[in-house]
C-alpha cells in the first residue's frame, strides 16, 4: 500500500483509535497487572492506561473473567451517601467501595463463570451470594450503576446472618440501603469470605476501574477521599485474595499527576509493593515507541514489523545536529504513545503534501519540519487540558514562556519576564515557585552541569522520572521543545 492512500496511523484517544486493539504493544505494566502483582497502574495523559484497560476487557475466555468500570455515568450523588462517619477522612469510601467491588465479582461469579460451583465446599457460599443478590437487588445481574440507589433494601434473612438490630422498627435481616454504613463492615465481611471462597483457582478475575480524571478538581477533598477510599479498598481485597491462593485482582488507571496530590497514611507502602507505571523510551531493553510505531507501519502497510521504521524515515538524511529523525521527534513528545501517533499523523499529512515529482515512499527532513508546526500546537492543548486545573495562572506562565524569545534561558531572565508582566501574576508570586510549578508538568526541565540527567541528558524532566524534584538552586532552564513552535520560540539562548 502506498503512503498516498494511507488515511493516518491511528488514532490519539483509546476511545477513537481504530489500530488500538490490532497494534496493542504489550508493556511491563500490563505484564505486572495481568501476573496480579501490582494493581495500581498510572502514567501521565496520554501514556496508554486506557490501552491496557481495554486490552483486558477484549481477552475475556472460559478462564479469564474481566469487568470494566468507568465512571461518566456513575451516581456519585448516592456514593457519596456511603460515606462513613467518625472514622478518618481518608477511610470514609473504603467500606462502599469495597461493597461495590464484592458486588461487581459476584456478578461475574453467577453470570459469567460456569464452572460455578467449582467445588462442593464452595455450593453453601455460591447460595449465599445467590440469594443475597437476588433477595436485594431483584435479579443475578445488578446494574452497578444503581446499587446505591435510595429505591433498594438488602435482604439478608436467607443469605448472610447479621446478628443485631440497627434501630427500633429495622431489623438487620432487611435493611435500607440508606442504612448501609451503619452494617457495612459486616456485609463486607460475610460477602468477602463467599466471595473469594467461590473464585475459581484455576481461574483470572480482573476488576478495572478507569477515567477516574473525569470531574477532577484538586481542590476537592471529598473527591481526593474517594479515590484513596477506592486505592485501599482495592489494595484490601487483593491482598486477601492473594493470601487466599486466588487469581483476582483489582485494577485501578490512574494519572500520576493525581495520584501525587493524594496524602494518605501508608502511600508509600502502597507505592513501593503496588504501582507499575506505564514508561516508554527510558529503561535500556524496555519498550519504546518505536516498537509501538513499527507495529502499526506493519498492520497498515503489511510490511514486515521489524525495521519498519526505517523503511518510513530515511535515517540516512540526519536531522540538524546529526540527530536522527526518531530522537528529534521523540525528544518533542512526553514519552506518550499518543504524542507520536499525532507525529507521525502530521508528518504524513506533510509528506502528502510535498510537491515533488521524485518523491519517494518514505518520509523526509523536509517532512518532519512542517509537521513540527502542527504537532507544536496538538502538544500546548494536550497541556491545556491536564494542567490548568492544577495552576490557577496557568495561562499567565504560558505568556511568559513566550516572551523569553528562546528555548533556554536562566533565572535572571524569567524574573525579568514576571517583573514585566507582574499585573497578570498573583501579587505573592515566587519566581522559584512559578518554575517549580511549570517543572511539575515538564513545560520546563532544569540543567544539571557536567551532566546527570535522567536518560542521559544534562537537563532534567519530570517526565522522564516522576520522582525527580525540583532543585531551587539550578540557574539554566529549557522549555520542552514541543513547545518551541506554538510559543515561537528560538532554538538558540537569550545570552547568545
Amino acid at each position: 500500500m502506498r503512503l498516498e492512500k494511507i488515511p493516518n496511523f491511528g488514532g490519539i484517544d483509546a476511545d477513537t483509535d481504530a489500530l488500538l486493539e490490532q497494534c496493542f504493544e504489550d508493556h511491563e505494566a500490563y505484564q505486572d497487572t495481568k501476573a496480579h502483582q501490582k494493581f495500581l497502574v498510572l502514567g501521565r495523559k496520554g501514556s496508554g492506561k486506557t490501552a491496557i484497560f481495554r486490552k483486558f476487557l477484549a481477552t475475556r475466555g472460559h478462564d479469564v473473567f474481566t469487568f470494566g468500570h468507568t465512571f461518566n455515568d456513575y451516581p456519585w450523588h448516592y456514593h457519596d451517601k456511603q460515606a462513613e462517619i467518625g472514622v478518618p477522612e481518608e477511610q470514609r469510601y473504603v467500606h462502599s467501595w469495597r461493597y461495590l467491588m464484592l458486588i461487581t465479582i459476584s456478578k461475574i461469579l453467577l453470570n459469567q463463570d460456569s464452572s460455578q460451583p467449582w467445588s462442593e465446599e464452595t455450593l453453601d457460599d455460591m447460595r449465599k451470594i445467590e440469594r443475597f443478590i437476588v433477595d436485594s437487588y431483584g435479579t443475578r445481574d445488578p446494574d452497578v450503576t444503581q446499587i446505591f440507589s435510595p429505591a433498594k433494601t438488602l435482604r439478608f434473612q436467607s443469605s448472610f446472618e447479621i446478628p443485631f438490630k440497627l434501630k427500633v422498627g429495622i431489623l438487620a435481616e432487611s435493611v435500607p440501603i440508606a442504612e448501609l454504613p451503619t452494617i457495612v463492615q459486616e456485609v463486607n465481611r460475610n460477602l468477602t469470605l463467599s466471595v473469594i471462597k467461590g473464585l475459581n483457582p484455576a481461574f483470572h478475575y480482573y476488576v478495572c476501574f478507569d477515567q477516574l480524571d473525569l470531574g477532577f478538581n484538586p481542590t476537592d477533598h471529598a473527591y481526593q477521599n474517594r479515590l484513596i477510599g477506592l486505592i485501599l479498598a482495592a489494595r484490601d481485597l487483593n491482598v486477601a485474595a492473594r493470601q487466599a491462593g486466588k487469581n483476582l485482582s483489582v485494577l485501578i488507571f490512574l494519572r500520576e499527576d493525581i495520584y501525587q496530590i493524594l496524602r494518605f497514611e501508608d502511600k508509600n507502602k502502597v507505592t513501593e509493593a503496588f504501582v507499575t507505571r506505564i514508561g516508554w523510551d527510558i529503561v535500556r531493553g524496555g519498550k519504546t515507541l518505536r516498537q509501538l510505531m513499527q507495529k502499526r507501519f506493519s498492520t497498515i502497510l503489511g510490511i514486515p514489523e521489524e525495521g519498519s521504521w526505517e523503511v518510513l524515515f530515511d535515517e540516512n538524511e540526519q536531522m540538524p545536529g546529526h540527530q536522527l529523525k526518531y530522537q528529534h521527534m521523540l525528544d518533542r513528545t512526553f514519552l506518550r504513545p499518543r504524542d507520536m501517533i499525532k507525529f507521525c499523523n502530521e508528518t504524513l499529512v506533510a509528506y502528502k503534501l510535498r510537491q515533488d515529482p521524485q518523491k519517494g515512499e518514505s518520509f523526509l527532513n523536509t517532512d518532519i519540519n512542517t509537521a513540527r508546526a502542527e504537532y507544536s500546537r496538538y502538544f500546548l492543548s494536550e497541556l491545556d487540558d491536564e494542567v490548568f486545573k492544577h495552576i490557577p495562572h496557568y495561562e499567565a506562565y504560558i505568556e511568559i514562556l513566550k516572551s523569553l524569545d528562546s528555548l533556554q534561558f536562566t533565572k535572571d531572565d524569567f524574573k525579568r519576564a514576571c517583573v514585566n508582566r507582574a499585573s497578570r501574576l498573583p501579587k505573592d508570586n515566587n519566581v522559584s515557585v512559578v518554575l517549580s510549578e511549570l517543572f511539575e508538568f515538564s513545560l520546563v526541565g532544569y540543567y544539571v552541569p557536567g551532566g546527570g540527567g535522567y536518560g542521559g541528558a544534562e537537563y532534567v524532566w519530570k517526565y522522564m522520572d516522576p520522582r525527580a524534584r525540583f532543585n531551587e538552586s539550578s540557574s539554566s532552564f529549557r522549555v520542552h521543545p514541543g513547545l518551541k513552535e506554538v510559543l515561537g520560540l528560538k532554538k538558540f539562548t537569550r545570552s547568545s
